[in-house]
């Protein structure tokens, strides 16, 4: 990693780099037209962490989050186990892909239980994930699939949360290896490769079939949001793309959207 990317910080006054934000509006813009949305119902961002460029489009505009928030479960459990990032035992190591990857709402809900939903926010919070002040951000306050508890989030009584600005700096962070510790991130991003386990071959994935590129991934939906977030790493290139969707049309626009970042990635070499 470049020496300027180690000590890169996205927060709320990081300035966006001229030329990719108006590259990502045109994207964006052209993809909107394209599946009758509006700019309304998507959100969007991108690091290129070759060269430290930022844009983003509705950063700040928190939004129902479905399954992506499952990334804020397992930054909490690295945060409130902190022996867990040096001596992490298998089957914990593979639930803990199987949540990230598959996305199994069953053993979601048996780690937010064991951590307790209020301590989960409680360390997003601590970490700046979520801000009141600021939009919000990533919040999780109801275990996934069956259960009575909730805590909707404050700014917009959301579930399940996140912002495009918080999901790019929770990668930011993971990448530079400054989520939580150097070893609880090393341990966070193998969980996130877990090579045993296949990704759900759709939205981002999809639409990067066939371009050797490794990605460090979550996604998420329910009824008509549709969201992806990874890390992409590939010849000549490594970034994070973020792309919350709230229309019947998402996914087909996240799997374009992913190739058209690629394409500009790979433009910019």
């Amino acid at each position: 990693m470049k020496s300027g990317l180690k000590n890169y910080v996205l927060d709320y006054d990081t300035p966006m780099d001229t030329k990719l934000q108006a590259q990502l509006v045109s994207i964006d813009g052209n993809l909107r037209a394209q599946y009758g949305m509006t700019t309304d119902q998507t959100a969007v961002g991108v690091l290129d962490l070759r060269r430290s460029r930022l844009a983003m489009i509705n950063p700040d505009r928190i939004d129902y989050a479905a399954s992506v928030p499952k990334i804020g479960i397992l930054l909490a459990w690295f945060q409130l186990h902190p022996n867990a990032a040096t001596n992490l035992d298998l089957a914990t190591r593979r639930e803990l892909g199987l949540m990230i990857k598959q996305s199994n709402n069953e053993i979601a809900a048996k780690y937010s239980r064991e951590l307790g939903l209020k301590q989960i926010q409680q360390v997003l919070e601590g970490l700046g994930f979520y801000d009141v002040n600021h939009g919000g951000g990533l919040w999780v306050g109801k275990h996934y699939g069956q259960g009575q508890e909730r805590y909707g989030d404050p700014v917009a009584n959301h579930s399940h949360a996140a912002t495009v600005r918080q999901l790019l700096r929770y990668y930011l962070l993971l990448a530079q290896g400054r989520l939580i510790s150097p070893e609880a991130s090393k341990t966070m991003r193998e969980i996130f490769a877990s090579p045993d386990i296949p990704h759900l071959a759709d939205k981002f994935v999809k639409g990067l079939v066939g371009r050797d590129v490794q990605l460090l991934r979550k996604s998420g939906w329910w009824e008509d949001w549709f969201h992806d977030t990874a890390i992409v790493t590939g010849a000549g290139r490594h970034y994070i793309i973020v792309a919350m969707t709230h229309h019947p049309n998402g996914d087909a626009y996240l799997e374009n959207f992913a190739r058209a970042i690629d394409d500009l990635m790979i433009e910019s070499r």
